[in-house]
């Protein structure tokens, strides 16, 4: 045997050794080796990004379609693998004090689709509305947005690529010829790719960068985690700001300009339109207006299986990826035990086949488990609400956004190291302007006065001192917390990938570095074993 096949088997052995079964690298890190020491990345203060906004004048943001041509175009999934939604926009909005809206019945909603580019054998029809975003008060604009449409593909096959063209071919009006791949069928081997975990993304020259790092993993799917535009840091009249409150204190109502959700939909187009996206709503989509209305954009724009998953709103629904059942909820709508969404998420968690789906993730826009100074413990309510019934029903991950920056907790439960607990994950760094969230709450000087906590739409008051452990008696930590086992203040996104039935790499990664080299990353291992996922148990420790 020669030198070479000696080196060359030498380096194969070498290759099997750091990648076990089911692509398992040796050598990262897994949430068995924790709970893991606190870590805290210092403040990188010679990277700040670039936190403005795009301006109405940059051409990713420019009408280019004619007439009734469809723009905007985004794919979102249903309940399981054989059906997507398709949304688009025809004609342009209106802005101003007298605005018509136009009539949704004027423009057909239509698709065209099939596993070839040519013919597109099949045909589906959906549904269209119009919404509007009014104000009663002198001087303030009116918007009256364009025809939104929805259509929902159904009968199509697991993991399987398929062309199509939307618009109103009558017109004739019809879309360029995209594409979109569908979620594997659910099993327990069967998993999407890679799917990329963003959250308050925004429309900034950072949000490209965010944007151009998600592409560069070329996921199977995208998820949102709340926040979208940021239409509401600006004025009706177009006139934004980094903080609304500080430069806008004087305004009757928080206005917003609605003109930056269509810029966002067209910025978004190339991605959208090939993966599928699902999002959640975020504080900065309340956008009221008249007769108290709010969420309206959120809940017209986007696509949601909230009727597939029995959901009887867009602020919480659920669905399948493969092996994988995502729950989103809603932060910003009532979560106590006789609330709709309460009664609603105990049925779908009862309803999970864990021999069908083993992986089981909760999202939701505010986090339960931040140590960030910003938002500190402002959803208390929800956590005490909810935290025993997902603990209960063994969810592995819950992914959030809301706090501009990075966190990744141990597994937690009730603020107890919990090895059955769920990792919390806290994304919301997507780049939009308001910019990063650099204080601490455990940092002198820094713990907030409780009574200014609470989530200023939600209400209500559930954050008490600790009263057990190494913050008893008091509001916040001295220290980083247990439960939290990294933190950093950078631009990013994540990338979930789920190897097998029981493990799962999680990998963040940093706008300022290179799109392979990652700024944390994890196995996190479910252990079905030592952790039932049956309903169980739990014991409430103070």
């Amino acid at each position: 045997m020669g030198l070479v096949s000696v080196l060359l088997i030498s380096f194969c052995v070498l290759s099997i050794s750091m990648i076990g079964t089911d692509n398992i690298v040796v050598g990262i890190p897994t949430t068995l080796d924790g709970p893991f020491k606190p870590v805290t990345v210092p403040l990188d203060k010679t990277f700040r990004g670039h936190a403005v906004d795009l301006p109405d004048t940059d051409p990713r943001v420019q009408r280019v379609v004619q007439g009734f041509e469809p723009e905007q175009i985004s794919v979102s999934l249903s309940t399981t693998h054989d059906s997507v939604w398709i949304s688009w926009i025809t004609g342009d909005f209106q802005i101003g004090d007298r605005i018509k809206p136009l009539n949704p019945k004027t423009v057909a909603s239509v698709v065209r689709y099939g596993r070839l580019r040519i013919p597109l054998i099949h045909k589906a029809t959906g549904y269209s509305l119009v919404y509007n975003q009014l104000y009663p008060f002198v001087g303030l604009q009116n918007y009256t947005s364009g025809i939104i449409h929805h259509v929902r593909l159904t009968g199509l096959k697991p993991n399987t690529l398929y062309h199509y063209q939307c618009g109103d071919p009558s017109i004739p009006a019809m879309s360029s010829t995209y594409y979109f791949k569908t979620m594997p069928a659910s099993g327990p081997k069967s998993y999407p790719s890679r799917i990329a975990i963003v959250g308050d993304l925004g429309l900034t020259y950072n949000t490209t960068s965010t944007v151009d790092h998600v592409i560069g993993n070329n996921p199977d799917l995208i998820l949102l985690v709340g926040d979208v535009c940021y239409a509401n840091l600006y004025l009706t009249n177009g006139t934004g700001a980094d903080c609304y409150s500080c430069s806008f204190s004087q305004t009757p109502i928080h206005e917003t300009y609605q003109p930056r959700w269509d810029y966002w939909g067209r910025y978004m187009q190339p991605v959208t339109s090939k993966i599928p996206i699902m999002v959640v709503e975020g504080n900065h989509e309340i956008e009221k207006q008249v007769e108290n209305q709010t969420f309206v954009a959120y809940s017209s724009r986007f696509a949601f299986p909230s009727k597939e998953s029995g959901s009887s709103s867009t602020f919480y629904y659920s669905f399948n990826a493969g092996g994988i059942h995502f729950i989103m909820l809603g932060g910003y709508i009532a979560y106590n035990k006789s609330a709709h969404q309460y009664k609603w998420l105990k049925k779908d968690l009862a309803k999970v086949d864990r021999k069908v789906t083993p992986w089981l993730v909760a999202t939701w826009h505010p986090p339960w488990y931040s140590t960030y100074k910003a938002h500190y413990r402002e959803a208390e309510c929800m956590r005490t609400a909810m935290e025993d019934l997902l603990y209960q029903y063994g969810v592995d991950i819950i992914f959030n956004g809301h706090i501009h920056a990075y966190e990744r907790s141990n597994r937690v439960y009730n603020y107890t190291l919990d090895p059955c607990g769920p990792v919390h994950i806290t994304v919301g760094d997507g780049g939009n302007r308001e910019k990063m969230a650099i204080a601490h709450a455990d940092e002198p000087r820094n713990c907030p006065d409780p009574s200014t906590t609470p989530d200023e739409y939600m209400g209500g008051f559930c954050a008490f001192n600790f009263t057990s452990g190494p913050a008893a008696g008091k509001f916040c930590w001295d220290r980083q917390p247990d439960y939290s086992a990294y933190r950093e203040s950078s631009f990013g996104h994540g990338i979930f990938e789920v190897k097998n039935e029981t493990h799962a790499l999680w990998t963040w990664h940093r706008n300022q570095d290179m799109y392979n080299s990652p700024g944390d990353q994890i196995y996190i291992v479910r252990q079905p074993e030592r952790c039932p996922t049956e309903p169980k148990k739990v014991s409430h420790k103070c």
